[in-house]
């Protein structure tokens, strides 16, 4: 029930689901009491407006980007645990498992474990139930890195995890189980990377942030003068981002209120 509550409570929460509530009351308010219709539309708007703003988007970004900068060299480490959320399973018509915007976690590993001489690659991921599928998420990412060159011995499994802390709670007992000391390489979304170190460190376990899949880049999207005014538009990936923010702060609330980190 945990597990079902935190995916939904959250979308009335964010940008877009706050937008869609406040727009319900103004339509349930608007002829008996007027004013209170226009505040909820006003706030509606300026919810959206400034959560689809890019300007804004990129500084939240940079909140959670920022606290973890990417690797300069691959450090020694006894295994590379990569998290799951970036696979998509074999649902026709796709012919084969498919990568999510966070595939980048599943390329990146297999570059570390290329380069870094690094005997072990924790998967860590389940699947959960109401998205179907017949295989886990660290099943689809190691047929991905088994095509990538990985041999099928050097990766371990975690096949039932569903959120961050049973992530950490079970790469645990796997690295336990195989007299693994660490540390480890954790990978995962930059923007993920300061609730998952956190949680990973209270578990007990060194673990050495290994972010990808960043967002925000030194290259400015919207550079010249034409690019300018594209600085103060809503766009719908600014509203993507945004949300993407409030996901890890109200997690890394829910989880340090449950004592998870």
């Amino acid at each position: 029930m945990f597990l079902f509550l935190s995916k939904l409570i959250p979308l009335f929460i964010y940008p877009l689901g706050l937008t869609c509530i406040l727009l319900g009351v103004a339509i349930a308010t608007f002829w008996k009491q007027p004013r209170t219709s226009a505040i909820a539309l006003a706030l509606a708007l300026t919810i959206l407006l400034i959560g689809a703003n890019p300007l804004v988007a990129n500084g939240l970004i940079r909140s959670l980007e920022g606290q973890y900068p990417s690797l300069t060299q691959i450090p020694q480490a006894e295994a590379i645990v990569i998290l799951g959320g970036s696979t998509l399973p074999t649902h026709p018509p796709r012919p084969w498992v498919e990568i999510s915007e966070a595939g980048d976690r599943i390329l990146y590993g297999a570059k570390l474990y290329r380069e870094g001489q690094i005997p072990w690659v924790i998967l860590s991921g389940g699947r959960i139930p109401w998205q179907g599928g017949t295989t886990t998420e660290s099943a689809d990412m190691a047929e991905l890195l088994q095509s990538m060159g990985v041999p099928k011995t050097a990766l371990l499994q975690d096949q039932t995890s569903l959120n961050t802390y049973e992530n950490a709670v079970n790469v645990k007992r796997l690295m336990q189980a195989n007299q693994l000391q660490g540390p480890i390489l954790l990978v995962t979304s930059a923007t993920h990377m300061p609730r998952s170190m956190a949680i990973f460190e209270k578990q007990g376990i060194q673990a050495i942030a290994a972010p990808t899949d960043f967002q925000v880049t030194t290259v400015d999207p919207y550079a010249g003068t034409l690019g300018f005014a594209f600085k103060f538009l809503p766009d719908a990936n600014p509203l993507k981002l945004t949300t993407k923010v409030f996901k890890e702060y109200l997690g890394w609330l829910t989880y340090r209120l449950r004592g998870w980190l």
